[in-house]
């Protein structure tokens, strides 16, 4: 809630005229209560799972053929029955962990300093604030899930997620209860560390949800915006890590390749795919005369 009671007065506090921005918000948050606009996240969430991997997911049910030259498991066919029960399971956890998490989170998102107020951030300033939450996070979710690939932890927790071997849209906030949780505090971290407004917080959240539902995609499209993101991992960097499922030492970081650079744990995953690449090439030189290459799937598992 905003402490002026008219456009007039938030311009004489600011000293200069509302951009049509600050007059927007100021026209639709002046007399919320801030926690109502904290508790707007539990309206995007739902959206975006419900509706982020939906068009993906229809596609690839009604027109395989139009989407499988970029699947990265093209032997793997998920049914409608698999999809659905994925997003009950995904909107279960949301109601009983998400939603009472979001709603309780409040008073620690007033403690850390989000704000609501006027002015608005600069676009330079919520890139920059951006760019510093998605590293954080990133450091903070590798070594979680690092650690979750330990034997207890795989067992009793992370097990579940690694359901889907080939994943899909839906599953990327599938998995345990306990998971979300644990995996829920780096996203937490970077606004703590540097306080922003509650517009770049939203932002934020869906960034983060989206670039999951991309990544757990199971497509790797030439043309995906996020290509051009020095040091992304995408798709087809997550999409081996579920492959191997929970034998895998291998691609634990959430959004960039850095963590695992550095720590060495992408090696399996540049061997194997420096081996299909050689498998490939060798492919194309024996293809038919229509040009096809036979029998190859980028997954095909060496002797």
């Amino acid at each position: 809630m905003l402490p002026y009671a008219t456009l007039e007065e938030a311009e004489a506090a600011l000293g200069r005229t509302l951009t049509a921005a600050e007059t927007l918000w100021f026209r639709y948050s002046a007399r919320m209560p801030d926690y109502l606009l904290h508790y707007h996240n539990l309206l995007f969430l739902f959206v975006i799972f419900s509706l982020a991997p939906l068009p993906l997911a229809l596609i690839e049910l009604r027109l395989p053929a139009a989407v499988s030259p970029f699947k990265l498991q093209p032997k793997v066919r998920h049914s409608a029955a698999s999809f659905f029960r994925c997003y009950k399971d995904v909107m279960r956890v949301f109601i009983f962990v998400i939603g009472p998490l979001q709603l309780t989170s409040y008073p620690t998102i007033k403690f850390v300093g989000i704000r609501t107020g006027l002015p608005l951030p600069s676009l330079w300033e919520v890139a920059a604030q951006l760019a510093v939450y998605f590293l954080v996070e990133d450091y903070g979710n590798y070594w979680i899930h690092r650690l979750m690939h330990g034997k207890w932890g795989y067992e009793k927790i992370h097990h579940v997620h690694h359901e889907f071997t080939a994943p899909i849209g839906f599953a990327a906030p599938y998995a345990h209860w306990a998971e979300v949780l644990l995996l829920g505090i780096p996203s937490f971290v970077g606004p703590a560390i540097a306080p922003c407004h509650m517009i770049t917080f939203w932002l934020w959240i869906a960034l983060r949800q989206l670039e999951a539902i991309e990544t757990h995609s199971g497509f790797d499209f030439p043309f995906t915006p996020t290509k051009f993101i020095p040091f992304y991992g995408g798709a087809e960097y997550h999409d081996y890590h579920h492959y191997v499922g929970g034998q895998s030492q291998s691609n634990f970081a959430s959004v960039f390749t850095y963590c695992d650079y550095l720590y060495g744990t992408d090696k399996g995953y540049r061997y194997h795919k420096a081996y299909l690449t050689k498998l490939k090439e060798e492919q194309w030189r024996n293809c038919d005369r229509n040009g096809e290459v036979n029998g190859f799937s980028y997954y095909q598992k060496s002797e």
